[in-house]
């Protein structure tokens, strides 16, 4: 199992095998949400990784934030086990890893204003039409997690697709107060994920945003505009095609 990616390492010491975890949840709860106190065995601020990939923010958030509590989620297996390997060898008993839809974590397992934090790092546009219906940012995920943000919880989005982004900028302003971001990341210049690495690295433009609850949110308005927007438009650039290749 390679712990770099495109050259950079991904942080954090391997501890003595002892002091190892076992951060993966093999089942998804059936009989209602996550109870997070009762999944961590702890109080804490729960942050979210939505689309994990080989858990590297996960990995160096969690060693940064040692109070909060991580739980990352990603629909390919081969990423999660990667994740799942550099979280336990590295003792990180406050992060837990599932393959799991972020759509069903959203809409069926996050109780009501519980989540501090939700993360998502370069989810996928799907060029291809006969996908669109696999795009995670609708109207309706849009309001399903607002509605499990906790008063002051952050939204944190990134992309390198431009026409994606342009998207985003219409329709997440709609539920919260955004913010473009100027990067890089101070806590990660290279990078928070391997994608971004990658992209990075092949001269692509990083966009990022940080969204925050309205103090009040007009729900049904928000969902209207939101349906009635045009659908994203992408640029002809073929290293974007070439990077969901790579990454």
């Amino acid at each position: 199992m390679s712990d770099d990616d495109f050259g950079m390492p991904c942080p954090g010491a391997i501890v003595v095998q002892a002091e190892w975890t076992q951060p993966r949840l093999d089942r998804l709860p059936t009989q209602g949400p996550f109870e997070f106190e009762k999944l961590f065995g702890r109080p804490g601020p729960v942050v979210l990784d939505l689309g994990c990939g080989n858990g590297r923010f996960l990995v160096a958030a969690a060693l940064a934030r040692p109070e909060a509590n991580f739980l990352g989620v990603d629909t390919v297996p081969v990423v999660v086990r990667h994740a799942v390997e550099r979280v336990r060898r590295r003792g990180l008993a406050h992060v837990k890893l599932a393959v799991a839809d972020a759509r069903e974590v959203v809409s069926r397992l996050l109780p009501p204003g519980s989540v501090h934090e939700m993360h998502f790092y370069h989810p996928q546009p799907y060029f291809d039409l006969a996908y669109v219906h696999r795009r995670l940012f609708t109207a309706a995920f849009m309001a399903q997690a607002v509605a499990a943000l906790a008063p002051g919880g952050l939204f944190i989005v990134q992309t390198d697709n431009p026409g994606y982004w342009n998207y985003l900028n219409e329709l997440i302003p709609l539920f919260l107060d955004w913010q473009p971001l100027a990067g890089p990341w101070p806590d990660a210049p290279a990078g928070r994920t391997r994608r971004e690495i990658l992209a990075r690295q092949q001269g692509l433009a990083i966009y990022r945003g940080l969204g925050t609850l309205p103090a009040t949110l007009d729900l049904p308005t928000a969902i209207r505009r939101a349906e009635a927007l045009p659908p994203p438009v992408f640029s002809a650039d073929r290293r974007l095609r070439e990077l969901e290749r790579q990454a």
